[in-house]
């Protein structure tokens, strides 16, 4: 068994579940905790099964119930050292739970190994990751959000996954015609703010093989985004090459079902 599922995704708030057999692992924890233990419990999950909290980096949408989960779990808090020198007051009381990796090597939490690597955002070190199953080392998910361009690292780092969770943000026209201020529309669509509806497609045709199974937009804009929107643009992509790939869109209030990777 290697599943995942999208409990919350969007610019208000993050966390996703990758599990086996034996072991459940939680990426970013950025909405309440009542709500991750909600969610949790909906997907009949085992607290004690529980491994650890793993953190891409340090914004609030990412990192809001990391502490609170980690002592109320009692699970380490797997953090770069950079993003947990900006974060570590707001994590409040760890006491010796937290467990430094290196972005760019592997290490393992149970029996799910994990590949940080850096992805372009305006972050201390924000990463994106490659994750597989000591039982089950064909299958393989990558998560790319929170990067403002594709870089070639991430082409590298994601080529073969089975299943990709991928940022589709915004949509530009709606981005650069709604409420923001200039500065924040800069931030948003530099290369070390988010992708765009366009900009994922661009990042699909560069990773599209058969053996792609799953693909799950993230990260979407309420503001300067509609899910339809960007799983029509996705989807007109998909068509033209006459893929049948599984599309899902991440929503930010109704966890997704749990998916096969």
């Amino acid at each position: 068994m290697f599943q995942t599922a999208i409990i919350a995704s969007g610019s208000k708030g993050n966390c996703v579940l990758i599990q086996t057999e034996n072991t459940a692992l939680l990426l970013d924890a950025g909405i309440s905790m009542h709500r991750i233990l909600e969610c949790l419990n909906f997907y009949n999950i085992d607290l004690s099964k529980i491994t650890g909290i793993l953190v891409s980096h340090e914004h609030s949408d990412h990192i809001r119930s990391v502490g609170s989960i980690s002592r109320k779990l009692k699970v380490p808090i797997y953090i770069n050292r950079p993003t947990l020198s900006r974060c570590e007051q707001r994590l409040g009381n760890i006491n010796d739970r937290i467990v430094i990796f290196n972005t760019g090597s592997g290490f393992e939490v149970g029996d799910i190994c994990v590949e940080a690597f850096i992805s372009s955002h305006d972050a201390a070190e924000s990463c994106n990751f490659v994750f597989s199953s000591v039982s089950e080392p064909n299958k393989k998910m990558g998560v790319a959000t929170d990067l403002g361009y594709p870089t070639q690292l991430s082409v590298l780092k994601l080529s073969g996954v089975s299943t990709l969770i991928l940022e589709s943000n915004h949509d530009e026209r709606m981005l650069m015609e709604g409420p923001y201020d200039w500065n924040l529309k800069k931030r948003i669509h530099g290369q070390q703010g988010h992708l765009s509806n366009i900009q994922a497609v661009g990042l699909i045709s560069n990773l599209i093989h058969p053996g792609l199974k799953n693909l799950i937009l993230a990260h979407l804009s309420e503001i300067n985004n509609l899910p339809s929107l960007a799983e029509k643009t996705m989807k007109d992509y998909l068509e033209s090459i006459r893929s049948d790939i599984n599309l899902i869109v991440a929503e930010q209030n109704r966890p997704s079902p749990i998916i096969e990777i």
